[in-house]
This record gives C-alpha cells, structure tokens and sequence, in this order.
C-alpha cells in the first residue's frame, strides 16, 4: 500500500517500538531515510535499540497532533491502528499533509469496532461487548469507517478503500488482542465468567473490521 521505493523519506506515526521500521528501512535503500514518531519515551528507546544497524533510521518522540519535522520533508507516511486513540485524528491528518511533499502517498489502517464479532450462543453478552468497546474503551472506535471522509477534509485525495475482516480462532490470541476477559468482567459484572468459560472451551471466532486507506498529497 505504501509503495515506497529507494531514495524516499518515509514516516511511521506511531511506531511503537519499531516492529515495522526495519521492513521500511529496506525498502527505502540506503538513500532513503525513516523516521518513526512515538509519544512513549520507553517505546521510543526500545525502536532506537532494534533499529541500531539501520543507519537511515531516526527515532523521535513527539505529539501526532505536532509532529516534530520540517514542511513537505517526507515521501511516504503511514499510521497502522494509531488514530483510534489519538484525541483528533483531523488535526493528525492534517499534520501528516503538512510534512508530506506533494504526491507523497500515505496508507492508513484502522478498525471499526462496532464490527467487532464473537461468535457465541449467548449473543447478548457478544452485543453488550462490542458495545462497551466502542462507548467505553476506544476513543476512536468507529475512525475505520470515517478515514476515507477525514483524508478529504485534510486536503489528500484518497485512490484505495479496502476492507478487511481477520478471523480470530485462538481464544487466548484474541483475549490478548482484544482484551475479552478484562473487558467482559468489566461489563457483564458477575454474567462474565460462564460466557468467557463457554468461549474458552471452544470451538472458537472472532473477527473485527479494519479499513486500509491509501491517499494522495494533491
């Protein structure tokens, strides 16, 4: 989605702690440069240590909402799952159009969690939380759907839509990536313990819908 080729200056809003850097790193050849952007001092030192061999690579810690870079100093721009949590995602597109040359292209990935589906015989307990994730948990939770209006306002032409639906069969992997048993207890109360032990028991599902938004500096 991103396309980068050797020679671009690619940026990371969000990197964490530089699970994909190393992967744009390659792609941007020795000519090219990434800067990856976090919030979290501790996250942001941790991509510093792993990306160490890279040369190319700069780690700062910033604000999405003022991103520490020059005007129209990048080619490429991504955010994987950022903007769900972000206080306003209109003022992060807008900041990544700011530093973004014109043509730069940006790809963005975000879920819609009111698609968040758990396959159950109880599918009241399954509704109550998807519910509770998408009022209580998530301050974006419906930002998936809104990318391809929120890239508009902020000036970028969007050129790709996709939705994508991953299904989850672990139980355990999707209590670590959805948070069941934390979430569930906190909003079923007492009515939370036989429903995680039916999904525990298995055979079990779930997905979540993502949108994959790819747009184009004008």
């Amino acid at each position: 989605m991103l396309d980068v080729h050797p020679g671009h200056a690619v940026l990371d809003v969000g990197c964490g702690p530089g699970t994909d850097l190393g992967e744009l790193a390659d792609a941007a050849g020795p000519t090219g440069s990434v800067i990856g952007v976090d919030h979290d001092l501790v996250s942001a030192e941790t991509a510093r240590e792993r990306l160490a061999v890279h040369e190319i690579v700069d780690v700062l810690v910033g604000d999405a909402h003022a991103l520490p870079l020059e005007d129209g100093s990048v080619d490429r721009a991504r955010t994987d799952r950022v903007l769900q949590h972000v206080a306003d995602p209109r003022r992060v597109l807008c900041e990544i159009g700011r530093v973004a040359r014109p043509g730069a292209r940006i790809a963005l990935a975000e879920p819609d969690w009111d698609g968040l589906l758990i396959d159950s015989a109880n599918l009241t307990a399954g509704r109550t939380l998807t519910g509770f994730i998408t009022s209580q948990v998530v301050r974006n939770a419906t930002i998936g759907r809104a990318l391809p209006r929120l890239c508009a306002e902020a000036g970028f032409s969007v050129t790709s839509v996709v939705a994508s639906a991953p299904v989850i069969t672990d139980f355990d992997a999707a209590d670590q990536l959805l948070g069941l048993r934390r979430n569930a207890r906190r909003c079923l109360g007492a009515a939370a313990e036989d429903w995680l032990t039916e999904l525990a028991a298995g055979p079990f599902l779930a997905s979540c819908l993502i949108f994959l938004v790819v747009a184009v500096k004008a």
